[in-house]
């Protein structure tokens, strides 16, 4: 009698304890960080979604774009950026330069730049997300006098809007289900049976994750954002020249408001969709060209950082099997086109 009330304690206080995970990201992280919790990106994150086993590969870190030894130039690297720049992906170890400072999309960062140094600003942007970026005023890294002053009393004050739509985000039917999921089927146990259920989807009734998208020859997996052309990220998605336009002088005006901020050169950066690589003409409608037709525009003022061209021409994988992240390979056209940039 005393073992079952003990076991349903125990029960009760592990399911309390998965529901307080599944209820925070913060709580999750530490516990991936504690090997409590499994990774659920381990293996990718389109694999995360398809479950389809002929995509999985374990995500290994990649070397350093340099060597130890190469000589560090007076040069300040700011990035703002989405996932492709984000830690480990790059670090100062990649860089020939003093400092590195990463500001993620849609998060604010206040920096103070050292006029004695070259200082440099990356707008780096995954071509999915081109139109969402800058679409709207930038406003991610502002540039201050004295960073260690502390911050204007309207910048810390949060609405009770602002304050409901973060509590909305974190506690959401789908956020929660999202990291119970993590936390109780995302074990090797678990991706077994994932894989098999997957797989028999596919090779009975032909179908996927929504999210994701299989291309004809069965070679590769993409990102249902890029192939869906009702959605503005698709590579599919006809832009006119008159909205192009738009992003363009967008584009003018932020690095025309960086560079009077301080930033000796302000350069853009879009990093191909896997699919505009790897299957422009799957789409029901042709390829945009997105990356072409801004990189190419007389009416673009800022340099660019192109490795769309060197991906187009190469003859090698550039992307990983179960991600839409590139490959080491892919990061390394990218840093080498950067590190050129720095070099001048």
């Amino acid at each position: 009698m005393k073992i079952g009330i003990l076991a349903r304690y125990l029960i009760l206080l592990v399911s309390i304890l998965i529901y307080i995970g599944s209820c925070s990201s913060d709580v999750m992280n530490a516990g991936q960080k504690e090997g409590l919790i499994p990774d659920d990106y381990r293996f990718g994150d389109l694999y995360r979604m398809a479950s389809l086993p002929q995509f999985k590969a374990r995500q290994l870190p990649c070397p350093p774009a340099i060597s130890a030894n190469t000589p560090r130039k007076p040069i300040h690297l700011y990035i703002i950026g989405d996932s492709f720049s984000e830690p480990p992906r790059m670090t100062l170890k990649d860089f020939p330069v003093e400092r590195f400072h990463r500001t993620k999309w849609d998060t604010h960062h206040r920096v103070q730049l050292d006029t004695a140094k070259t200082n440099i600003l990356v707008l780096e942007t995954v071509e999915r997300h081109f139109r969402d970026q800058f679409g709207k005023h930038i406003t991610e890294l502002n540039v201050v006098s004295d960073s260690t002053q502390p911050k204007a009393e309207p910048e810390n004050r949060l609405s009770w809007l602002q304050i409901t739509k973060q509590l909305e985000t974190l506690f959401s039917r789908d956020a929660v289900e999202g990291r119970l999921e993590t936390i109780l089927f995302f074990s090797d146990w678990a991706v077994w049976f994932k894989d098999l259920k997957a797989w028999l989807t596919l090779d009975w009734f032909g179908r996927v994750n929504p999210k994701t998208t299989l291309t004809p020859d069965g070679k590769h997996l993409l990102y249902y954002l890029d192939t869906d052309t009702s959605l503005t990220n698709s590579s599919f998605k006809p832009i006119s020249d008159q909205l192009l336009h738009r992003y363009i002088d967008t584009l003018n005006a932020v690095a025309d408001r960086y560079q009077k901020a301080g930033f000796d050169r302000v350069y853009l950066s879009i990093i191909p969709n896997k699919t505009s690589i790897y299957a422009p003409g799957m789409g029901p409608l042709p390829y945009n060209h997105l990356i072409e037709r801004v990189q190419q525009s007389p009416r673009l003022k800022l340099p660019i950082i192109d490795v769309y061209t060197p991906y187009t021409a190469s003859q090698v994988p550039l992307y990983e099997i179960s991600d839409a992240h590139w490959n080491c390979d892919g990061r390394q056209i990218w840093m080498r086109e950067i590190n050129k940039k720095l070099s001048e």
